[in-house]
């Protein structure tokens, strides 16, 4: 059946000396992955369509498996993204993650929304480190291994200051500090930046100032605590670590 579908590129593969196999990350059927035959060619309609963050429209013969792309439009470009590579680099992160985390036809709406968002965020603005960051605790939310960072993760109990614990897997309070000798005492802004990350939708945040020396604590955070739990090699990361390097 040929079902329109909206929705952005987030990763695309060769197929063969001509064809693509694109994945789409959309709102009504979540993320899917289709064959565009010729989008290979430089003057393919499909070419245009089928490169990555695109926002397309796309008329798409919808499996459970493979499916297959008839046509499609290009709605937004993000022209933007693509023509910076520090841009390109934090959507490649953000799109790689979503993709690793997400099942195939799963819809999402909450997440859709934050990943668009997010998207136009790294397009229009500067600095989407924050957004990213805020993307990423839903996103390990919905894969099911979200940091506790509301509460103590032993006790449950609300009193801060708390440190961070990979191993306790979030919040540890001074009492059961003692669980994880290498838990990582957290000021008192990081602890509510955790909780308003996870908690708070980018829709509904204005300008967002962090100091550099919490954001980098925050970074390393979350990459020490995706890399405890999260269970999949991101590439894209990588790449965006030897940037920062050289910035």
């Amino acid at each position: 059946m040929l079902e329109k579908v909206n929705g952005f590129v987030i990763k695309t593969n060769d197929y063969g000396e001509t064809h693509k196999i694109v994945t789409i990350f959309s709102k009504k059927v979540g993320k899917f992955s289709l064959l565009a035959k010729g989008a290979k060619k430089p003057k393919s309609r499909m070419a245009a369509v089928t490169q990555p963050f695109i926002y397309g429209e796309y008329f798409v013969y919808l499996n459970s498996g493979l499916s297959t792309l008839q046509q499609g439009e290009v709605i937004q470009s993000l022209r933007a993204i693509r023509e910076d590579i520090v841009k390109t680099a934090y959507a490649a992160y953000v799109s790689e993650l979503l993709d690793k985390l997400l099942d195939q036809q799963s819809p999402d709406i909450h997440i859709y929304e934050e990943f668009e968002q997010t998207m136009h965020w790294i397009a229009e603005k500067e600095d989407p480190a924050i957004p990213i960051m805020m993307l990423e605790m839903k996103l390990y939310e919905k894969g099911g291994f979200a940091p506790t960072v509301d509460r103590c993760a032993n006790c449950g109990q609300k009193r801060s200051p708390y440190a961070f614990s990979i191993k306790e897997g979030g919040l540890l309070c001074n009492q059961c500090r003692y669980l994880d000798e290498t838990a990582v005492s957290l000021p008192d802004t990081v602890t509510r930046l955790l909780y308003v990350f996870s908690a708070v939708n980018l829709d509904q945040v204005g300008s967002i100032s962090v100091k550099d020396e919490n954001k980098k604590l925050l970074r390393e955070l979350l990459n020490s605590y995706y890399d405890a739990y999260g269970g999949f090699y991101l590439k894209s990361r990588k790449f965006l670590s030897q940037i920062d390097l050289l910035s």
